[in-house]
């Protein structure tokens, strides 16, 4: 199970926001490029990125900051966030971002996310952002009626390279992760799935890693706050 280190972007600095609030962020960096070699120093496979403005604007906006990223590491970047076109997930992936996440364009335009995967195979990702059960989009401010499964399964034979599964009640909580929710959705789909919201603790990757079947994990306040070693995380997880 890879662990992949969340930088989330708010107006150029990185921050955590607590169950996707944009009016309740702690701002843990105003260096995200300096954060990625961080990241990237403790031996991390993989960053992942969120553009939170892109998310709730439905257009890149931290473009910069991400360029920056992208400079300062040489490990593969994961960004979401704003993506609701061709146009614009071609921009990203040609200026060096290895895998986008398609959270919004998956439940309003899902014929662009199965082209998206047949013109950049293994390159992107579904983000399944979910409160109670539904999935949310537009920043997490809209509710949809769509469930998790129903989700999953309209893009299971689409090429999707993993599926970013958010519990978003837990989202910077640090409160746990939802093992059962999540190892549930990881079991009904054959696409690869990566956890994500209230991961605190090396006993909540254990937790999911010992239910097998789940690809990833995201962490974010966990890392900055200093309740969760990246090293310390990454050498559990390489042993186990």
């Amino acid at each position: 199970m890879i662990l992949y280190p969340a930088i989330d972007l708010k107006d150029g600095a990185c921050v955590r926001l607590r169950r996707g609030a944009m009016e309740d962020a702690t701002v843990f960096n105003d260096d995200p490029g300096a954060q990625a070699r961080q990241f990237a120093d403790a031996g991390c496979e993989w960053i992942h990125v969120v553009d939170l403005n892109g998310a709730f604007q439905g257009k890149p906006v931290n473009a910069a900051v991400v360029d920056a990223i992208l400079a300062a590491v040489d490990i593969p970047v994961q960004l979401g966030g704003g993506i609701r076109s061709l146009e614009v997930a071609e921009n990203w992936l040609s200026r060096g971002v290895r895998r986008i996440v398609l959270g919004t364009a998956a439940v309003k335009d899902p014929d662009m996310v199965i082209e998206a995967c047949r013109c950049w195979p293994d390159r992107v990702a579904v983000g399944i952002d979910a409160r109670g059960g539904f999935v949310a989009v537009e920043g997490w401010a809209e509710q949809s009626t769509l469930t998790v499964y129903d989700l999953a399964a309209r893009f299971e034979d689409a090429g999707v390279a993993a599926i970013v599964y958010t519990d978003i009640d837990r989202d910077g909580m640090m409160k746990g992760v939802n093992v059962d929710a999540t190892a549930d959705l990881a079991q009904a789909t054959s696409i690869p799935v990566i956890a994500s919201g209230g991961i605190a603790s090396l006993e909540d990757l254990s937790a999911l890693q010992a239910r097998g079947g789940i690809a990833g994990a995201i962490s974010g306040r966990a890392l900055y706050d200093g309740r969760l070693d990246l090293a310390d995380a990454i050498v559990a997880l390489k042993g186990a």
